[in-house]
């Protein structure tokens, strides 16, 4: 995420409980890819479930961008 998205997210993340729960997950999510990339070697079970991971973590930050554009008065943010 871009630093002015995260500084957004820090003055919003106490009164909006819908963008904690989303933000927290990312941090989660990105906290458990890492462990994976860290790997020099996945077998085909630590391959799945990392892909799924990212989907979920990328889910998850459209859900945040989205999030973000409703506080700052649009519908959605422009890549």
């Amino acid at each position: 995420m871009e630093k002015q998205d995260e500084e957004l997210i820090q003055t919003l993340v106490e009164s909006d409980l819908e963008l904690k729960r989303y933000y927290q997950e990312h941090v989660d999510f990105e906290r458990q890819i890492e462990v994976f990339n860290r790997k020099q070697h996945l077998s085909a079970e630590e391959e799945v479930e990392r892909k799924r991971l990212q989907k979920l973590k990328l889910a998850g930050k459209d859900r945040i961008m989205e999030i973000l554009g409703r506080h700052r008065g649009g519908d959605a943010i422009a890549p």
